[in-house]
């Protein structure tokens, strides 16, 4: 019996195959999963800067506290033809081993001392010691003799596995993220290796475990084919959270280059580095992308966990804003350039994984707890970004809870909670997505409400209230605005008209019927004129008509004579019918003048000489003759 590291009973494909996907997840890393991550963070790199040689006793950490145990007879792991998976947990007994001297001969030599944990399943928590695992195994004659032991758990630093037949050993083999990638068994995701064992003999599988962090251990022996189906399985999961990871990270750069909200680039960050830390926790970072990078391997979790913490400040102080008040902004943002600056000296490596899981432990909580009256505020008035804001840290706060739990061996190590950290992130980060487009949403409305307000104000400004006319402003800058397109062949006619016989219609009827008939003659007065041309009133009964792309003098006579006969009609008010007339003063650009005030003075000039000949005429200065309806 041996431990087969290439056997050819263990298909190729298995050895070195790159799946297309590749693990993501967005854990945002804020409120009470500080210990998942910190742990986690531990687990993950810490280990890495040991040496894989390093003697049993190069751990000096006070071990952590051993549950109580008992002597036992463990059951036997019973493979037979039929078996596909089999869980090894039930059947493993445990050796704490404080000061790493114990050997694989003196472990094989008193079997007597292991004993059973009352242990949440498949996870003994955090330790800094060695742990060994005895499992007894038999094998039915006619059953395969090649099996894939499997840890599902990817950031054990060290694991030795020995097969023991007869009290001598007959195989071993390493794994774990101390070990080259190239000299691993299996190049998979999860820590596995291929073991032979022989039909009808008592032989024992015994584990030693060394890891600085925490000891989850969901270890099963599989065939081949499960193997294989559980691997897709988990790949295909990967590939889901992946492709979603992708698409958000898409979407939000691209927002990013057409809005150039700065919002949308603090999201993509804490997508892009919330998906590496779960690339990395799942052990997907070191099968596909960093296999033989150290330096990755070591600095990835504090890295990509700090990033993730210092986007989160930063995204959520963007969107609070103001609701969350001036002296918590500038804590949130002093509080990002603890995590900003933590992350560089973690890169440059003046500060190292534990005094990353110091920060973490200390700070990631102050996120949500800084944003908490900032989300209140918008829940008080409505505003659905508060509640989402809670429900993402409610949900979150779940999942945290329960990883922390498994860390810490409280909770057991099964496929939900082990998922319950990239699930919550998920949805944590599907909620953040939402958050951003309500709050672009909401700016893009602010903007068009500013933009209609300006419209209104602009609109009063240069209106007359009264007769929804262009007003002496409005005049001004429509004057201003088409003057410098006059020439000689595109004259422009500005008239002014002074109505004749209102006053003693407003005497005698009251200023609501002469309010009546401005508006009346106001309306008669655009209907009398060309789509393109200006009518203003200036105050009282005076109106300036202004048209523009005129050939001629003639055409700007007769034009003048059409506003002359619309007022030959009397006017239809509510309770009376009144007749008056109108006096028009007009001068030409750029004849007559070039600029507005010039032009208006000129007319007005001839409108008055108009009055002083009789009104109810048609004048321009120069004219020796008056035109008269």
């Amino acid at each position: 019996m041996f431990i087969s590291l290439g056997s050819s009973n263990f298909p190729a494909a298995f050895k070195t195959r790159r799946a297309s996907s590749v693990v993501s997840a967005i854990p945002r890393l804020t409120s009470v999963k500080t210990w998942a991550i910190a742990m986690a963070m531990v687990t993950a790199s810490a280990g890495l800067s040991i040496s894989a040689h390093a003697a049993p006793d190069s751990l000096t950490s006070p071990a952590a506290p051993i549950p109580s145990a008992a002597p036992i007879i463990s059951p036997i792991v019973a493979l037979n033809a039929q078996s596909a998976t089999v869980d090894l947990w039930p059947s493993a007994t445990f050796l704490h081993d404080p000061e790493s001297k114990l050997t694989i001969t003196e472990a094989i030599a008193e079997p007597e001392k292991f004993t059973a944990l009352k242990s949440a399943y498949a996870t003994l928590g955090m330790r800094q010691k060695v742990m060994w695992l005895r499992i007894p195994v038999s094998l039915a004659a006619g059953a395969q003799e090649g099996w894939i032991l499997d840890i599902d758990y990817a950031l054990l630093n060290r694991v030795d596995v020995y097969v023991v037949r007869e009290g001598g050993i007959v195989g071993q083999a390493r794994l774990g993220l101390s070990q080259p990638w190239q000299e691993r068994p299996i190049q998979s995701r999860s820590l596995s290796v291929e073991l032979n064992f022989k039909a009808g003999a008592a032989q024992t599988l015994i584990i030693r475990v060394d890891t600085p962090g925490a000891m989850i251990l969901p270890i099963t022996l599989n065939s081949h084919s499960a193997f294989h189906q559980r691997a897709l399985n988990e790949q295909m999961l990967q590939g889901l959270l992946t492709s979603l990871v992708v698409c958000l990270l898409l979407y939000s750069l691209l927002q990013w280059l057409s809005l150039r909200e700065s919002l949308y680039i603090k999201y993509a960050a804490l997508v892009f580095s919330s998906g590496l830390f779960s690339i990395h926790f799942f052990g997907i970072g070191e099968q596909y992308l960093w296999p033989n990078n150290a330096w990755l391997g070591s600095h990835m979790a504090g890295l990509s966990s700090l990033i993730a913490a210092f986007a989160t400040a930063l995204f959520v102080e963007d969107v609070l804003g103001n609701d969350m008040g001036r002296i918590l902004r500038i804590v949130m943002r002093v509080v990002a350039g603890a995590f900003g600056v933590t992350a560089i000296g973690h890169a440059l490596d003046i500060v190292d994984i534990y005094g990353v899981s110091v920060v973490m432990a200390a700070l990631s909580f102050m996120p949500s707890l800084l944003g908490i009256p900032g989300a209140i505020a918008r829940l008080r008035r409505g505003d659905q970004t508060g509640t989402y804001f809670m429900v993402a840290w409610a949900a979150y706060a779940t999942a945290s809870f329960i990883m922390v739990g498994v860390v810490r061996g409280n909770i057991g190590a099964n496929f939900w909670t082990l998922h319950s950290f990239q699930l919550g992130a998920t949805l944590d980060m599907l909620v953040f997505m939402r958050i951003a487009v309500l709050r672009s949403a909401g700016v893009h409305k602010a903007a068009q409400r500013a933009t209609v307000e300006h419209a209104a104000l602009l609109s009063l400004a240069h209106t007359d209230p009264l007769t929804g006319l262009l007003n002496r402003r409005g005049l001004q800058a429509t004057l201003l605005a088409a003057l410098p397109t006059a020439t000689a062949n595109n004259i422009l006619a500005v008239y002014l008209l002074d109505l004749d016989q209102f006053k003693p219609v407003n005497d005698q009827y009251g200023h609501d019927v002469g309010d009546e008939l401005l508006v009346v003659a106001a309306s008669r007065l655009r209907a009398s004129m060309r789509a393109g041309d200006v009518v203003a009133r200036l105050g009282g009964d005076e109106f300036v008509v202004m048209a523009g792309g005129l050939h001629n003098e003639k055409q700007a006579r007769e034009l003048g004579h059409q506003l002359l006969n619309a007022f030959r009609t009397p006017f239809s008010l509510t309770q009376h019918t009144c007749q008056v007339g109108i006096t028009i003063g007009y001068a030409l650009a750029p004849a007559d003048g070039s600029d507005a005030l010039g032009l208006l003075k000129n007319a007005d000039a001839a409108m008055y000489m108009g009055k002083q000949n009789g009104k109810n005429c048609l004048r321009r200065i120069g004219m020796t003759t008056s035109s008269s309806a």
